[in-house]
């Protein structure tokens, strides 16, 4: 597959929608040959999606001394990550042009899985902007319904049991990133984001009219997904690829803004609970050699070597960076 199809989701809102298994077929299609989709029938409007992007912006403008004040730091990787901290995890090449701020799935101080795992808790909020955690969470919620409605869907195509993906997801370590890309020069080197697969089980991200993604296909060229305005770009994460025995597709993308203008965006990524341990639920295909990944070690060690001074060490697992 040399493109990147748009699937309208509709009929999965609904198991009993007459064409709900061509939609799953279809979807089964995109994430076993390519890995990406766009998709259309979320339910979320347009509104939702820009009142979003407006206070991603407004996040972004906050005084860069202020932003200091809510920087993430090593023992909670939540709030504002400066312009070129980060490398790709495995220490080579230069560093990421982006600024961002990490978001995870929100907990209370006092929530009982804290004492499970110490990776949850509550999120840094910008009180410059104070009504970004009401529209964000909303957003999210909305998001959860999306990717509730497509595992489900890869249940179906996959032959599973209804909720084996699913249960997977209660308490989960599911996280977003806002993202600001400064433009490119069109001569300088390195990326927004450097090439990379997602380690997460499934990526939902609205597209920004700027452009700048680019996807790889099997024969190693770059595509940029055709995403309708009302549409959302879907690609599939390590863990799914794993859960499947190789069947989808965790595919490398990258971000380049060589467009003149400024770039934002918010992807989100579900992660299963701490505890879940991935591993092939089918027979794997032939090839496919992984070994199955804990989500709470794996999100740890994410967390852990994107700090510059970290490095990967024997029980690290794949951590999805690539080389040039």
């Amino acid at each position: 597959m040399d493109r990147i199809p748009t699937i309208d989701i509709t009929p999965l809102h609904d198991r009993t929608h007459p064409e709900y298994d061509q939609a799953v077929q279809e979807m089964m299609k995109a994430c076993t040959q390519i890995g990406f989709l766009s998709i259309t029938g979320t339910g979320i409007s347009q509104e939702t999606v820009s009142d979003v992007r407006s206070k991603v912006r407004a996040i972004f403008a906050v005084d860069e001394s202020a932003k200091w004040d809510q920087a993430i730091t090593r023992e909670n990787y939540r709030g504002f990550i400066p312009m070129g901290f980060f490398t790709p995890n495995d220490g080579s090449g230069k560093a990421d042009k982006y600024e961002g701020y990490k978001l995870h799935y929100d907990v209370a101080e006092e929530a009982p899985i804290r004492k499970e795992c110490a990776l949850y808790g509550p999120n840094v909020w910008p009180p410059q902007v104070p009504d970004a955690r009401g529209t964000i969470l909303d957003y999210w919620s909305q998001l959860d319904y999306v990717a509730d409605m497509l595992l489900g869907a890869l249940e179906t195509g996959l032959g599973l049991e209804q909720r084996q993906l699913r249960d997977a997801f209660r308490h989960p370590m599911t996280n977003m990133t806002l993202l600001y890309y400064p433009p490119q020069k069109p001569d300088e080197g390195g990326y927004g984001i450097h090439p990379h697969k997602d380690t997460d089980a499934l990526t939902i991200i609205a597209p920004d009219p700027v452009g700048g993604l680019e996807v790889q296909t099997r024969d190693e060229g770059w595509i940029t997904p055709d995403c309708p305005p009302d549409g959302f770009i879907v690609n599939i994460g390590d863990m799914l690829e794993l859960w499947s025995g190789g069947r989808l597709k965790s595919t490398p993308h990258r971000v380049v803004n060589r467009s003149g203008q400024e770039r934002y965006s918010f992807p989100y990524f579900a992660v299963p609970r701490h505890d879940v341990v991935v591993a092939p639920l089918l027979p794997p295909l032939p090839g496919f050699d992984r070994p199955s990944v804990h989500c709470g070690h794996w999100s740890a060690e994410i967390w852990r070597t994107n700090w510059p001074d970290e490095t990967t060490h024997d029980d690290t697992p794949e951590l999805g960076t690539l080389h040039d």
